[in-house]
């Protein structure tokens, strides 16, 4: 079953002139209209197994059951609802498969291609898997244009501008696994969390690392000061080589401190198992503290 060339054409061209996140996941985005036609295509093949015959088949005459024009149904996704057209049998037996007759939503299907090949499945891999869940064919180029379309509003995503000052800004790492030329190899993910005077928490970037220095890092913190960003008061950091040295270099006033998590589990290296419940307990008493009294009074009491 293949989506018509007409359909594939205004997809791609829809593709060519998406600008932005919601023009592409977006309410009436392309990937949900690409949806909407692979439902109704599916349906309309489920419906002619069903019959015996394709549609507009002599082999129809007289076979006791024809098609009787088409109802709209309303299903909900992660993107909204999305109205398809569901073609009907004359004797009422169609009971289709893809959409069920009192189903009223459906899974992501439209981020299963992003899905996939964030996990490193081949365009081919990705081909037979649609084929064989979902009885849909999709050209190699056509998975392609989609990826790559991703990549341009990840990238554009990635380059927004952002405000000028933030309260607070963690920088923290993700590890995970990539496949990258035939190997499995593990990779970090550093994140770029601010908080601004109203307390509100934005992702300002992402970044994929390698040999991460001191000049790696200069580079990062240009990239948020070229972006907008032109004072942050306080920066966590979990104490990469070279990050301190390039926050300062960048933001001379920004006040430095070590990740409170990256701090405990320091600490507890120094600490005997059968006391570490009770040792974190304490530390908690300090670092949750509402002021500065409080913090050194626990503290103390720590020490003591």
């Amino acid at each position: 079953m293949k989506l018509t060339q007409e359909v594939i054409e205004q997809f791609q061209k829809d593709f060519a002139n998406a600008k932005t996140y919601n023009d592409l996941m977006g309410k009436d985005g392309v990937i949900k209209n690409l949806l909407k036609h692979a439902l109704e295509t599916m349906l309309e093949a489920e419906l002619s197994e069903h019959l015996g015959y394709a549609k507009h088949s002599p082999e129809g005459d007289n076979s006791g059951n024809s098609r009787n024009g088409k109802s709209v149904k309303t299903i909900k996704n992660e993107q909204g609802k999305i109205e398809i057209q569901v073609p009907r049998d004359r004797n009422g037996s169609f009971d289709p498969i893809v959409v069920k007759k009192y189903q009223k939503t459906i899974g992501p299907i439209e981020e299963k291609i992003i899905a996939m090949y964030a996990k490193g499945m081949t365009v081919r891999d990705i081909q037979t898997y649609i084929q064989e869940i979902y009885g849909l064919e999709i050209s190699a180029a056509l998975i392609s244009s989609i990826t790559d379309r991703i990549v341009e509003v990840a990238k554009e995503w990635q380059t927004r501008p952002l405000s000028e000052a933030w309260i607070f800004v963690y920088f923290d790492a993700i590890h995970f696994k990539v496949r990258e030329e035939g190997r499995v190899v593990t990779k970090a993910a550093y994140t770029a969390l601010g908080v601004d005077f109203e307390g509100n928490r934005e992702i300002l970037g992402i970044r994929v690392g390698q040999h991460e220095s001191a000049t790696y890092w200069l580079s990062v913190f240009t990239e948020l000061k070229a972006r907008g960003v032109e004072d942050i008061f306080i920066a966590s950091v979990d104490g990469l080589k070279g990050m301190e040295e390039a926050i300062s270099a960048v933001y001379p006033e920004c006040r430095v401190q070590r990740c409170v998590i990256h701090q405990i589990r320091n600490s507890m290296k120094f600490i005997p198992d059968k006391h570490r419940r009770e040792f974190t307990a304490d530390l908690k008493n300090i670092y949750r503290a509402v002021n500065e009294e409080s913090a050194l009074r626990a503290l103390s009491e720590l020490e003591n």
